[in-house]
């Protein structure tokens, strides 16, 4: 739903400004979404977090680092995260497992999608971080660590118009594709 969203708020560009992003359209998962903010050297830090995200980690994560939801050895996975983002304008799926200090663990997707500000490439994220299903300890226990298991980027590249013309309205061109016989 946040991915439908903030494509259809971007068209052709690489990345929707923040100021056309309208919460009340995206209000069924607002409790799950995030802005993340980029500083002068890449970190990212919360800039707001949705209740149902502060609640999973039993703590309000406006002002903290992002890469501090991560063990102190897997920083760098976080903020590589971020760079792929930021660096490549396209969106990012990454699946993790997150722990509990009780030893409960817990299946969780997070999106992070790229967001101008004032013209500005590199400067906010928008993601959205869920859980596949929420146990019966959601909100006693906090998690304590994330440890990804998954990445996948998300290409957003537009199909130039002309490919959208009736078969016979396209222009032919030869194309050749790898593989085959050597």
């Amino acid at each position: 739903m946040l991915f439908a969203y903030w494509d259809g708020a971007r068209g052709e560009r690489a990345a929707p400004e923040r100021g056309e992003i309208e919460p009340g359209a995206i209000r069924h998962i607002l409790a799950d979404t995030f802005i993340l903010e980029i500083g002068a050297h890449g970190a990212a830090e919360f800039r707001l977090a949705g209740t149902r995200l502060c609640a999973l980690f039993g703590r309000e994560l406006r002002g903290q680092p992002f890469e501090r939801l991560w063990p102190g050895h897997a920083t760098a996975e976080a903020r590589r995260c971020v760079d792929i983002v930021m660096d490549e304008m396209s969106g990012l799926v990454t699946g993790h497992v997150g722990a509990t200090l009780e030893g409960s663990t817990i299946i969780l997707e997070t999106l992070l999608l790229p967001l101008r500000h004032g013209g500005k490439t590199h400067a906010l994220a928008l993601g959205a971080l869920s859980p596949a299903t929420i146990p019966a300890w959601f909100g006693l226990h906090p998690i304590a660590a994330l440890k990804t298991v998954s990445q996948r980027v998300i290409r957003t590249s537009r199909i130039p118009s002309g490919l959208n013309a009736a078969p016979e309205e396209r222009q032919r061109r030869f194309v050749v594709h790898r593989g085959g016989r050597a």
